[in-house]
């Protein structure tokens, strides 16, 4: 019963305290991981609006070029051409750190915007943190998202998991 009390409370603060928007901190890159709605779009704003110049999109489909995302998301073909890299190799939040920290480490980066779902943002951040140097700035960057208490569910129970994993090592 006790354990019950306490997922329970733990889910209260994890859906009531959710992370929300940045403001208008600058960094020298933005890190969006793809998955879900409003993240890319988020990040193109902040590139057009100068407070990043550069922008590493992390689990994007194989398929997908820089030309079709700006057609679809209505920006200038020129702002993806020449600010936005796209990497294919991630599958799930997990991957998307990884791909995210390589990226980070081989173009020396020393600050990011880090943009998921508000709702993502905890799980996403923790596997980030692991996976980059200490020496990173990160600036978080919740986008709202419009999500069933289903899933606010299921990404705290995968938050708890991941934090005990990380906890014994794994």
């Amino acid at each position: 019963m006790a354990m019950l009390l306490i997922w329970v409370g733990g889910l209260v603060w994890f859906t009531t305290t959710l992370p929300g928007p940045a403001g208008a901190e600058k960094t020298q890159a933005i890190i969006v991981v793809t998955g879900g709605s409003g993240r890319v779009t988020r990040g193109l704003n902040v590139l057009e609006k100068g407070w990043s110049r550069r922008m590493f999109i992390s689990g994007v489909y194989q398929k997908v070029r820089r030309v079709e995302l700006a057609e679809e998301l209505g920006k200038p073909r020129e702002l993806l051409e020449c600010c936005v890299e796209l990497g294919k190799q991630a599958v799930n939040t997990r991957t998307n750190a990884e791909e995210a920290a390589d990226w980070i480490a081989a173009n020396n980066i020393a600050s990011i915007r880090f943009i998921t779902n508000d709702w993502h943002m905890r799980r996403a951040r923790m596997e980030l943190d692991r996976e980059i140097a200490g020496d990173v700035v990160i600036v978080n960057d919740a986008v709202r998202g419009q999500t069933s208490f289903v899933v606010l569910v299921a990404e705290y129970n995968k938050f708890l998991a991941r934090a005990v994993a990380q906890m014994i090592g794994y």
